[in-house]
């Protein structure tokens, strides 16, 4: 499908874009989808494969690097900060209602893996933001979060490492970073064994920096993805399975949003690029949005 590359800001920062289309008429009005990766990635990870996709089926599908990472722009690169995330999907869903190229309804949001929950915090602030679907997605709080990392003691030793490096940037602008994935490696911000993150055929390209500044504790770990549900009516729907991460939340976001939610197969990664995964998604996704945005059949 035809890419095209373009650059927005937000809050004055420098944003990648790309806008995946089926072939044909350039200035024909399509129905638009936002769509958004997982945590400490880049726009040509997940996000473009689900965007490809979409555009085989008719959409206008915009995918984007977040502020400090990828081809975007910020000084506190490979930070992952939920409000700065939220504050950029935003701008550009601003930026994506007001084209002309864009039919009216729209846009939605697809969101895979952490993504989701930034988006329904977008949702709860006001983001406009026509229907959204999830994808795997995570949800969590800071006791939900803390099974991941050791409990109390492993969040107390991450948020401290979170304060020396903060301490480090303010006194001298030196931003250390360690793994992104790393398995076996508890300083890396995922070390569980994950061959996406290993395979260069799968989520280890080239655009991605396996990389994360311990600055990214202290946010990631305090961000509470739940509670705002509860704001939020958009229609929504939620493709998971028992063998994601955080079913339970999911199934309580979703009645939270009054969702559909639809039950697949598979592991967390498989959603991310295993065919059978990505098309039951894309299959679930583009029903709704097509109930949703009001998209022709």
């Amino acid at each position: 499908m035809p890419v095209t590359s373009l650059v927005l800001t937000s809050a004055d920062v420098p944003l990648a874009v790309h806008v995946h289309r089926p072939p044909g008429d350039p200035l024909e009005p399509l129905p638009a989808v936002i769509v958004m990766g997982s945590w400490l990635t880049v726009k040509e990870q997940m996000a473009d494969l689900y965007a490809a996709k979409l555009a085989a089926r008719g959409y206008a599908a915009v995918t984007f690097d977040f502020a400090g990472f990828g081809a975007s722009g910020g000084v506190l690169r490979q930070t992952e900060m939920p409000a700065s995330k939220i504050a950029d999907l935003t701008a550009v869903a601003r930026f994506v209602a007001g084209l002309s190229t864009v039919a009216p309804g729209g846009p939605g949001a697809l969101a895979i893996c952490a993504s989701a929950q930034y988006t329904v915090a977008a949702l709860a602030a006001g983001a406009p933001i026509s229907s959204f679907a999830s994808v795997a997605g995570w949800f969590h709080d800071a006791r939900s979060v803390a099974g991941f990392y050791g409990g109390a003691d492993g969040v107390a030793d991450r948020l401290a490492r979170a304060d020396a490096a903060a301490r480090r940037w303010l006194l001298d602008g030196d931003l250390e970073t360690v793994p992104a994935y790393a398995a076996g490696d508890d300083r890396a911000g995922m070390f569980i064994e994950m061959d996406y993150y290993a395979s260069p055929e799968r989520g280890a390209v080239p655009a991605w920096r396996n990389e994360m500044t311990e600055l990214t504790w202290a946010h990631w770990l305090t961000f509470d993805g739940l509670d705002p549900a509860a704001a939020v009516r958009t229609p929504s729907v939620f493709v998971h399975s028992d063998g994601c991460v955080f079913p339970d939340h999911v199934r309580s976001v979703a009645a939270a949003m009054k969702g559909e939610v639809v039950w697949g197969t598979g592991e967390q990664t498989d959603f991310y690029d295993r065919p059978a995964q990505v098309e039951f998604a894309l299959d679930a996704a583009d029903d709704h949005f097509r109930r949703t945005l009001g998209v022709k059949r």
